[in-house]
């Protein structure tokens, strides 16, 4: 079994004066689940804890250019040189979370060490 974990702070990007600051995202992915996808698990802004399946090209696509994913769910986009922005749209609601590019960039690189040592 091959997975990749790290955590992340991110930003939250919120118009209400009572939600936090920054808060720890979980960046996962794992090669037997879904070679093509990660998992980005949000605290629970509006609720409980929500994971968000992402795949790895969207993620790459966006920290370069504005990219939604097919079902719109999901959105990525570069904020300057050094940052990235991520949306995801629930029922809930909406989050928006503001990373390092450098910590994504990272991560989607140790996927894909991690999917290489598999191909051998």
């Amino acid at each position: 079994m091959s997975v990749v974990e790290q955590y992340a702070r991110a930003h939250v990007v919120t118009d209400s004066i009572e939600s936090e600051d920054t808060v720890r995202v979980l960046l996962r992915y794992d090669s037997e689940d879904d070679p093509r996808a990660v998992h980005v698990n949000l605290p629970g802004l509006h609720q409980e804890p929500h994971d968000w399946e992402v795949s790895r090209e969207l993620i790459e696509r966006g920290l370069r250019s504005p990219a939604t994913s097919g079902d719109g769910d999901v959105s990525v986009w570069p904020l300057g040189r050094v940052q990235a922005v991520m949306e995801f749209h629930s029922t809930e609601g909406v989050e928006v979370m503001q990373f390092d590019s450098k910590v994504l960039i990272r991560f989607l690189r140790r996927t894909y060490m991690e999917g290489a040592g598999l191909a051998r």
